[in-house]
């Protein structure tokens, strides 16, 4: 047998051993009595489609947490909407005008000013995407707009999209000025109806290092314990709404950024670890998939390593974040050549890294929704660390009791739900507080991150 037999065989079987996976943890529906205890609990605020007869029925539950997903599931699209809106506001290849900060979006429709150069900027993006041979991040966003019955062919065409797009950022800015002023009279789920977005950044990842490294000094966390592993909404970042820029091609940064401080600090072997992402967006879930083909080809998986610093960052902060970016990766794979910065994006820091295809071959997707789907985990499959940063806030105080009461059911006994946002203690559940970490951002105004422990009692 050639070499190239060889290696065709050789991907066929990976892709039989993952379909394999795929198939013995197939998400099914919350079933209505795991979710009873929670709809017990908000009795009196459930919506009334729950409970027909004045109580929940498991008629009632079937019906309307099929519904409930399928409308999350739209919410990514228009979460991806928002990709192409920030694409349009801060993308730097396609363009040479000023870039849309929110202090010019806030003046967007105001201001004759900045209503000019979002038209150039709008005008020059639709250029780039109708260009014969777009980028992979300008392919994404056609797609988008190919999915939502537009297209690029005729100056009639591209008009309807501009139309599109503008409409598009005016929301936008509605969106950033309502959740402004939400921030001002400290009301939480902001975000609970807006479209969920795959934007993602190392800061959350930074926060992760921090608040495992404090498990460990409190006794929480032993060397070795961690084998296996679930990362809710992994991310896929381009032209991320922070620091925005197109660059780069769409990455997916945090389950790697994960296994190399699990490796850093021993806690689990990057050779040997089991990751699995569940998501919802069909283009993270397809970027992963395609990831691991490639990987089971021998081609490791480059990520640019972006990062935006700010003067405002205190002291410890600074000087913590450039420790843990310029070993990010260190574990998992070997510095490469970085994609140059723009000169229009020069306040981006930005190194890369090759992750080794073994590490990418340990990251299996997942197409599930945590709040309504589940699986059903034998005890030696259940999970040491689930991980959700940037993802619950997108969803109600009901939606996040399910949530953590769906995690409760795959968390192994002494396992952890780890994540950025405080969750409920409304409904029960298996996961109980455990420990918090407080990380000081800036000192002047006070700006200051979270991570939470949950922990499943033995």
């Amino acid at each position: 047998m050639n070499s190239r037999c060889r290696q065709l065989l050789g991907l066929f079987l990976f892709g039989l051993i993952g379909l394999g996976t795929m198939l013995a943890q197939t998400p099914q529906f919350v079933p209505f009595t795991a979710a009873q205890p929670v709809l017990n609990a908000y009795v009196s605020s459930l919506p009334p489609a729950l409970k027909p007869a004045g109580h929940p029925t498991a008629a009632a539950w079937d019906s309307w947490v099929r519904n409930q997903d399928k409308e999350i599931r739209v919410r990514v699209e228009q979460g991806e909407e928002n990709t192409l809106t920030n694409l349009l506001r801060l993308g730097v290849t396609y363009t040479q005008q000023p870039q849309i900060t929110y202090e010019r979006l806030a003046e967007y429709g105001h201001s004759s000013f900045v209503d000019l150069i979002v038209d150039k900027r709008a005008n020059d993006l639709l250029k780039a995407l109708a260009a014969p041979h777009p980028t992979e991040g300008m392919q994404e966003m056609r797609a988008l707009l190919e999915k939502k019955g537009y297209s690029l062919k005729t100056p009639a065409d591209q008009q309807k999209v501009k139309t599109y797009m503008l409409g598009n950022l005016a929301r936008l800015r509605d969106d950033v000025a309502r959740d402004q002023q939400n921030a001002k009279n400290n009301q939480y789920q902001a975000f609970k109806d807006r479209g969920i977005s795959t934007d993602s950044n190392l800061y959350p990842d930074y926060t992760i290092d921090l608040h495992l490294r404090h498990m460990m000094e409190q006794g929480l966390l032993k060397p070795g314990s961690v084998r296996r592993i679930a990362i809710v909404g992994p991310g896929l970042d381009f032209v991320n709404k922070k620091s925005g820029s197109d660059f780069y091609p769409p990455q997916t940064t945090q389950p790697f950024a994960v296994i190399d401080t699990l490796a850093r600090l021993g806690l689990a072997d990057p050779d040997t670890i089991e990751v699995y992402t569940f998501d919802i967006s069909s283009r993270v879930n397809k970027h992963l998939e395609r990831a691991r083909r490639e990987a089971a080809a021998g081609k490791g998986y480059t990520i640019q390593l972006l990062a935006s610093p700010s003067d405002g960052w205190n002291q410890a902060y600074h000087s913590g974040f450039l420790e843990f970016w310029q070993k990010l990766g260190n574990q998992v794979g070997k510095p490469v050549k970085p994609i140059p910065v723009p000169e229009e994006a020069s306040d981006i820091w930005n190194r890369a890294i090759s992750v080794r295809p073994d590490v990418v071959k340990r990251v299996t997707p997942v197409d599930m929704n945590i709040v309504f789907q589940t699986v059903a985990l034998p005890p030696d499959k259940q999970f040491d660390l689930v991980i959700g940063t940037n993802i619950f806030v997108y969803y109600g105080s009901l939606e996040q009791s399910l949530a953590k009461a769906n995690i409760g059911t795959m968390v192994r006994p002494g396992g952890f739900l780890l994540t950025n946002e405080a969750l409920p203690n409304t409904a029960p559940s298996n996961l109980t507080d455990s420990l918090k970490t407080s990380v000081s951002i800036t000192n002047n105004p006070p700006l200051t991150d979270y991570m939470f422990s949950y922990v499943r009692k033995k």
